[in-house]
C-alpha cells in the first residue's frame, strides 16, 4: 500500500512544481515588462526635457 500511496503523490507533486515554475515565469515576465516601460518612460521624459532646453536656447530674444 505504501508504494501505491507514493505513486499517487508523485503526479500531484510534479503538478505543483510545474505550477510554481509557471508562476515564477509570469512574475519574471511582469518584472521585465514593467522595467521596460519604466526605462522607456524615463527616456521619453528626458527627451522632452532636452527638447525644452533646446527650444529655449534657440528661442528669439
Amino acid at each position: 500500500m505504501s508504494d501505491a500511496a507514493e505513486a499517487a503523490e508523485q503526479p500531484a507533486d510534479t503538478t505543483r512544481k510545474k505550477k510554481d515554475k509557471d508562476r515564477e515565469w509570469q512574475i519574471e515576465r511582469g518584472v521585465a515588462i514593467r522595467a521596460g516601460f519604466y526605462i522607456f518612460g524615463t527616456h521619453l521624459f528626458a527627451g522632452f526635457v532636452w527638447l525644452l532646453f533646446y527650444l529655449g536656447e534657440h528661442a528669439p530674444k
